[in-house]
């Protein structure tokens, strides 16, 4: 039995390009589809198009996590489900990684005779992040790898359920849209996504589609999702080719970062008026210089409701990316600071 994509049973959350009616593209880890149904067997395709890396995607199924491998282009059968007996299920499809590739959800099929049941209510509070591989979850899964550096990987540790942006939604109760790219710095021509083009979150940070290697560029619409709080996590990649932070905080490409990092938290401002917006980077090594840029920034925007936040491991936690144990100790301290602001995050405005 096909079940149609866009059927209002199914609950979707992420930044998604449904401009192919009933046949939603996700682009963005922690993108999802989250269904519940009665049957005994259930499977999802989906077509790939592929950037780099093999490219992985995962489910919950029934409180137990699967993981599939893509074929690069084209399209791949997913058997979510497939037992003797019918029952109620529950399953969230997601997307583990960045825009390592982007896939489009072709056609969702269940057992005959089976059928979607009522959802469990959607979080009424959401989070919208900006970030970088930290916060897509890259390489999350390397568990012999905690505090050290990455061992040779090709995507199969990746996986955003992991991220500490969606630990954190998950502990807060919230949605997310997971706004992350592994590599991304503020500054285009800078980083380490899609050379020689070397896009900036500057120019990530309002698409829908924005990996010039896949040759679209799309806007996102803002009307569609407006968060409560916001995270800029972002920073940190900046430092390459060369660490001018680090080597000259007063100088003309200091000055010029801090400029372009005030007036990229001006425009989320622009877009989300009541937010409350947290600047930070993570438990990953890097210079200290970084975050005295953003803790000048941030006291020069003057605004109660955006704040810099620092881990206890701040730019020292680790020399590779952040594993699952380090993920979940970020999102504890998060929560912790959120829960304790002055005010009320989750005010409607």
């Amino acid at each position: 039995m096909l079940v149609q994509l866009n059927d209002p049973q199914i609950q979707y959350c992420g930044r998604i390009d449904w401009a192919d009616a009933g046949k939603p593209e996700f682009i963005f880890p922690a993108t999802s589809m989250q269904f519940c149904f009665f049957g005994s067997k259930a499977k999802l395709t989906v077509s790939n198009r592929h950037v780099c890396w093999d490219n992985y995607v995962g489910a919950i199924v029934d409180g137990v996590q699967k993981t599939w491998k893509l074929q690069e282009e084209g399209k791949t059968e997913l058997v979510l489900v497939d037992e003797e007996r019918e029952r109620r299920h529950k399953v969230l499809f997601f997307k583990r990684m960045d825009c390592a590739h982007e896939m489009k959800l072709e056609s969702l099929e269940l057992s005959e005779g089976g059928y979607l049941v009522k959802p469990l209510p959607v979080p009424e509070r959401k989070i919208e992040v900006y970030g970088d591989s930290v916060s897509a979850g890259e390489v999350s899964e390397a568990l012999d790898y905690v505090g050290k550096e990455d061992p040779v990987h090709n995507g199969e540790y990746s996986n955003s359920w992991y991220s500490y942006a969606w630990i954190l939604a998950r502990k807060l109760h919230a949605q997310l849209h997971d706004i992350a790219q592994g590599g991304i710095p503020l500054l285009r021509g800078t980083g380490w996504v899609a050379p020689p083009d070397y896009p900036g979150m500057e120019d990530m940070w309002d698409k829908l589609h924005y990996h010039p290697q896949l040759g679209r560029v799309e806007n996102w619409d803002f009307s569609r999702y407006t968060p409560h709080l916001v995270l800029v996590a972002i920073g940190q990649n900046d430092n390459h080719p060369q660490d001018y932070m680090k080597e000259d905080p007063q100088g003309a490409r200091a000055r010029r970062w801090k400029e372009t990092y005030k007036q990229f938290v001006g425009q989320i401002r622009e877009k989300y008026p009541r937010a409350v917006i947290l600047l930070m980077t993570t438990i990953l090594e890097h210079d200290k210089n970084w975050d005295a840029a953003i803790d000048e920034v941030c006291g020069s925007l003057g605004d109660e409701r955006i704040r810099h936040f620092l881990f206890t491991r701040n730019g020292c936690g680790t020399s590779g990316h952040i594993r699952i144990t380090e993920a979940e100790e970020m999102a504890d301290e998060l929560a912790d600071y959120i829960q304790a602001l002055p005010f009320d995050v989750w005010e409607e405005s």
